[in-house]
């Protein structure tokens, strides 16, 4: 015999079904059991498909966030992920530690520069190449080994950090490959802008170009010894040491404090300064803007040190011929 029975909105009502007191009374006790329990079962149900998306009026609304493209889902295709901060699971303490610690390292390991200053003449080309292969090796080796040996210490990192991932090259959203030819030419561009806007300020040309070259530009074209040397320390262990440590280690745990978009800046302006050419300032903040937002928006770092090889590879190009042909062609800032 049917005790309850669900109303037509939903709700449940008593029906007695005899007019014995004492059954009714326990007819009506279960009754407001079951209520009770439809209640919370019916509360429970909302609130687990308002996290899951499932629930109509969330859906709608989380599809209209996707729609802004500020908080949406990837599969949205339509999300904004140059804006999206990491998750940093380090403190201040941390990043300021490591950071002296790869000073430190760069400093102890800087063999080259010491000879250049004190004895410019003192190898030949040959070995003058080798050695600063192995110099710039060695103060890769060091320096990454620290970052990975601190982050280390917080594993399981987020999938986010520190991620060199050839799959998907020329996915919208993430393909590495992609934003770096869209980086490339944008970092091209703005060269050659930040080019006309400071020889329009200043009055002429930017200058200091040559001394940034003056170590390395003699061991192209020396012999093939010096120019393999030159290429691999160019566009192989320069870009994976600074876009590792600028990119992937500071850029990224900035964000933990300032939105991503203000820490490209901060880290482009620390990038520029750590070159120590104040005449090339503003060309190597511009091309550390684009490496840090092309970063931020695959999440993968091999796309800035696709963009930072290839500009070198086509600096080391353009310095060569140059000089070959006793004219500049092209003025472009090597990083």
């Amino acid at each position: 015999m049917e005790y309850f029975l669900r109303g037509r909105r939903g709700e449940w009502r008593w029906r007695s079904p005899v007019g014995n007191g004492a059954v009714d009374a326990l007819a009506r006790w279960q009754w407001r059991r079951s209520v009770a329990a439809s209640a919370l079962l019916q509360q429970c149900e909302s609130l687990h498909g308002r996290g899951r998306g499932t629930n109509p009026g969330a859906k709608g609304k989380r599809d209209s966030s996707v729609g802004s493209g500020i908080n949406g889902s990837e599969e949205s295709g339509v999300e904004w992920r140059i804006l999206r901060r990491w998750e940093v699971p380090w403190d201040w303490q941390t990043v300021s530690l490591t950071s002296l610690a790869c000073v430190i390292g760069f400093l102890s390991t800087g063999v080259m520069d010491a000879i250049h200053r004190f004895k410019p003449d003192v190898l030949s080309l040959n070995v003058e190449a080798v050695m600063l292969l192995l110099d710039i090796g060695i103060t890769t080796a060091v320096i990454l080994g620290i970052i990975y040996s601190v982050a280390d210490t917080f594993q399981p990192l987020p999938e986010d950090f520190f991620k060199y991932d050839l799959r998907e090259p020329f996915n919208l959203q993430k393909g590495w490959l992609l934003w770096a030819g869209v980086g490339l030419v944008s970092a091209f561009i703005a060269n050659v802008l930040t080019r006309v806007a400071v020889s329009i300020f200043s009055g002429g040309p930017p200058k200091g170009q040559t001394d940034a070259l003056v170590i390395l530009a003699p061991l192209v074209g020396s012999s093939n010894l010096g120019t393999a040397c030159r290429l691999v320390v160019s566009c192989v262990l320069i870009p994976l040491l600074e876009e590792t440590v600028f990119r992937g280690f500071l850029m990224t745990s900035l964000t933990k404090w300032v939105p991503t978009p203000v820490a490209v800046v901060i880290i482009s302006s620390l990038f520029a300064l750590a070159h120590l050419r104040p005449a090339q300032f503003p060309h190597i903040f511009v091309i550390g803007s684009v490496l840090g937002f092309s970063y931020a928006q695959t999440r993968n770092l091999l796309t800035p040190i696709t963009i930072h090889a290839f500009w070198n590879l086509l600096v080391i190009y353009v310095t060569f011929f140059s000089r070959k042909l006793d004219g500049n062609i092209l003025s472009l800032t090597w990083m």
